[in-house]
């Protein structure tokens, strides 16, 4: 059986689709470099990127899948899960090699996988859009750090765009080490790389704008004064919140 590595990203992903179509091996295994521990006996085949065989794969793939299966493929993608790639290419095959009714057949183990993702994914979306704070770090910028399960950085994007569109922010992805940047002027996002890994759980109050200090404290205040210490749910609260948010919320700290 060939092992076929590709690079990591979502291009390089299709392109793997692509050429597997056209070498057309029985049967093979899908592998992500990042996940990939190489051994003398292995057959490999390495796939190198090519903008244009993913368009052309991608264009197929979209056409034949509704609004909600397009959003699952993509959301199992993002789940950078290891076995996630392999499930996701026989999924591709099946929506390639059959009518575009098999994404609704929920009885196929890869159909099944792909919305199962699909919904972890997205509730980890939905955290986040609820529960990120930022912290203004200076007159023109607000920054926030999280650290997602899954890659949702490129799911949340369009809803803090929409929300926080009068202000320039970064949201910054402390485990997979990137961020995105929302110029308020250009209105557009960017994907950017810092030179710098924040080691706590917030930006040091020595980089704060002097006022977010104070505003901190005040909401921490206007928290615990609200706070009715007898209907305390702790289980509850955990259900709706998990604990491993509470690190990035300004109330905890």
């Amino acid at each position: 059986m060939e092992i076929y590595v590709f690079d990591n990203s979502f291009e390089g992903f299709l392109t793997l689709i692509f050429d597997y179509y056209v070498r057309k091996p029985k049967q093979i295994k899908v592998v992500a470099e990042k996940y990939f521990l190489p051994s003398m006996f292995d057959d490999i085949y390495t796939v190198t990127t090519d903008d244009m065989k993913a368009k052309r794969v991608h264009k197929t793939l979209k056409g034949k899948l509704n609004s909600t299966s397009y959003k699952a493929f993509q959301a199992t993608f993002l789940s950078e899960e290891a076995e996630a790639y392999e499930k996701l290419f026989y999924y591709s095959r099946l929506i390639i090699n059959e009518s575009s009714a098999i994404q609704l057949n929920y009885g196929n183990e890869f159909v099944l996988y792909v919305m199962k993702m699909y919904r972890s994914v997205h509730r980890e979306k939905h955290h986040h859009e609820a529960f990120i704070r930022f912290e203004k770090i200076n007159q023109d910028l607000f920054f926030a750090k999280t650290e997602p399960k899954y890659n949702v950085l490129p799911l949340i994007t369009t809803h803090f765009r929409k929300r926080y569109a009068d202000q320039n922010w970064i949201i910054y992805d402390s485990i997979r080490k990137y961020g995105i940047f929302y110029d308020k002027e250009l209105n557009q996002v960017q994907q950017i790389q810092l030179n710098f890994t924040p080691k706590s759980s917030t930006v040091p109050s020595t980089y704060l704008d002097v006022d977010e200090n104070l505003y901190q404290e005040l909401w921490k205040s206007y928290f615990n004064s609200t706070t009715i210490a007898a209907r305390k749910n702790s289980r509850l609260q955990i259900q709706l919140m998990p604990k491993r948010f509470w690190k990035l919320l300004t109330e905890y700290k």
